[in-house]
């Protein structure tokens, strides 16, 4: 019997050193991983900055086909610290940025691979920490009447943890301006409502299937639901014509829950 119950001990000491053995090689392989990938997207930032100061000259622009809706096709040339960077990752159609925050991000898309980057870092490598992307049918550069971009909700503060912030007014009146650029132009957006809903099938706010209204009354009715759902009121109602943006992350509070933080583009 005294045999047994040793058995019985020593085994469970074994099976819970086992466990925090594999608890610990999970958070040090998840703070190391955060840490690179951090570091790559500094980097990457650092790239973009130090393009906008260089002499115009000092490095051609990549130019590329494009047509607006009034115009023949043209070619447009790409910010130089874009171009730099697009070079490295032709997924890449965009840069987010939010001051004073870990938000500095190049943003991706994959028309024919939905979620492409939903567990991969910029350089496609498997990333649990993911990367910021636009969802596949919105179109980034003409642009689509709202673009709905994803990142994850990470514990370290990374990609959209920032976004968790805005449930707040005080930290909205003091972080209201979004700056996401395409590759070839600067925009600065406003926050105009910040608001929850379930991603159940049937359940919540499809906020993210909204790309394009049909009329005026289609646009107007999905900013009166994103003010309806909104935490608080910023007094801002973007206008049939203005251009959207819905940052979107996951939720706690809710089952299959998405925290969103929706701009209108005013520059």
């Amino acid at each position: 019997m005294k045999n047994t119950k040793k058995i019985l001990f020593i085994a469970t000491v074994v099976l819970l050193l086992v466990a925090f053995g594999v608890s610990a090689f999970m958070v040090v392989n998840y703070l190391a991983e955060g840490k690179k990938q951090e570091d790559r997207n500094n980097q990457l930032a650092q790239m973009v900055l130090q393009a906008s100061t260089e002499p115009k000259e000092t490095k051609p622009a990549q130019t590329t086909a494009a047509t607006t809706e009034s115009t023949e096709p043209t070619e447009l040339t790409m910010i130089p610290g874009y171009a730099e960077i697009y070079e490295q990752n032709q997924d890449l159609v965009g840069w987010l940025k939010i001051e004073g925050t870990k938000v500095n991000y190049p943003v991706l898309q994959t028309p024919d691979e939905p979620n492409y980057y939903l567990y991969r870092d910029f350089d496609g490598n498997g990333s649990t920490h993911g990367a910021i992307y636009a969802r596949e049918e919105c179109d980034i550069n003409k642009p689509s009447d709202n673009i709905t971009m994803y990142g994850h909700n990470m514990a370290d503060g990374s990609m959209f943890a920032t976004l968790n912030n805005y449930t707040s007014k005080d930290y909205w009146e003091k972080n209201s301006l979004i700056f996401f650029d395409t590759l070839y132009e600067y925009h600065t957006y406003k926050v105009f409502a910040v608001f929850k809903t379930s991603a159940n099938v049937g359940e919540g706010f499809s906020y993210h299937q909204f790309e394009d209204a049909a009329n005026e009354a289609e646009f107007n009715d999905f900013v009166s639901t994103c003010k309806k759902l909104a935490f608080y009121d910023t007094g801002i109602t973007p206008k049939y014509g203005d251009k959207l943006i819905c940052l979107s992350t996951c939720e706690y509070t809710l089952d299959n829950g998405r925290l969103v933080v929706a701009a209108v583009r005013i520059t």
